[in-house]
């Protein structure tokens, strides 16, 4: 009897490490095998789901699109070297994914675009030539620009001309290159203060007396939802000028469903819209390690179910 018992208690044990590997096995296929395209371009970030793919770039990619995504974006492409900006570049073309908004300017601490300074404006179009180098370079079609601090000593409606008045020559280094400037506003109350342009009216306002092709908008939701919210709207009202967004739910700048911003309603207006831009992922994660990831992961295709 008592060696029937410890036969009886060893099959069990080995029958619940197998279904433990079991269970184990379907997890990581389902977190490493190809999954459905989402509907739309949610484009993460390298690092984003560093815990599954591992730290190499390219290997990040991979993953990404075995997740579905069909676009990445990176803030930092500018800095990294030539030959790895060219091995992202050949990589996402052969999983044909698009390559969202890298940031071209983002100075937060100086007064750039409000002023009439040459050497301020010989700076900015030096910028955009190395944007157009850069995004010949990787096949990127959009970079992002901050205009940077407003001027407590200077009427506000000067300094929205000397925005236009730079901005102009800006666009005309990346027109014949088809590269399109997107303007980012942010939010004064919890990231930024001192900050020029904060509001979608605003950007729209510049945009269009820029009127050029090179010269849009970067709606960033999260942003916009602490500075003036009625998100739906503001996107109809702006729509000719929005060329990208960003993600991030609030408060707490984390993956959609963790906040207040109902993204699904959002993505299926988009969806009705034709949009076939990139929504860069540019928030965190809820929750740690790989549990935090795929979370991740499973809120985008909660929101993408409409």
């Amino acid at each position: 009897m008592n060696n029937r018992k410890k036969i009886t208690r060893r099959n069990f044990m080995a029958s619940a490490a197998a279904a433990v590997a079991v269970s184990t096995a379907i997890s990581t296929a389902q977190a490493a095998g190809t999954s459905k395209k989402f509907k739309l371009k949610y484009a993460p970030n390298f690092g984003m789901f560093r815990q599954h793919a591992g730290r190499d770039e390219i290997d990040q990619l991979k993953f990404m699109a075995d997740q579905g995504f069909s676009a990445m974006f990176d803030n930092g492409l500018i800095r990294k070297p030539k030959d790895l900006q060219e091995k992202i570049a050949k990589e996402t073309d052969r999983l044909g994914m698009t390559i969202g908004p890298f940031v071209l300017y983002a100075d937060f601490s100086v007064k750039s675009f409000v002023t009439r300074d040459k050497a301020i404006r010989e700076m900015l179009i030096n910028k955009m030539k190395d944007g157009v180098e850069l995004a010949k370079r990787v096949n990127a079609k959009w970079a992002l620009a901050v205009p940077g601090r407003f001027d407590e000593g200077l009427e506000w409606d000067y300094q929205t001309a000397n925005v236009i008045e730079n901005l102009k020559h800006c666009a005309k280094v990346c027109e014949p290159s088809g590269l399109v400037l997107v303007l980012e506003p942010l939010n004064a109350w919890t990231n930024h203060p001192g900050l020029f342009l904060t509001k979608i009216p605003q950007a729209y306002q510049i945009c269009r007396a820029v009127n050029s092709p090179s010269c849009k908008i970067v709606d960033d939701l999260y942003h916009q939802q602490i500075t003036e919210g009625n998100l739906i709207p503001n996107i109809d009202m702006a729509w000719d000028e929005i060329a990208s967004f960003h993600l991030g739910d609030n408060p707490g700048r984390k993956e959609p469903t963790t906040g207040e911003i109902n993204y699904k309603n959002i993505f299926k207006h988009l969806y009705k819209k034709g949009y076939q831009g990139v929504l860069c992922m540019e928030h965190g994660r809820s929750k740690p390690g790989r549990q935090g990831e795929m979370a991740v992961i499973e809120a985008y295709r909660a929101c993408d179910d409409f």
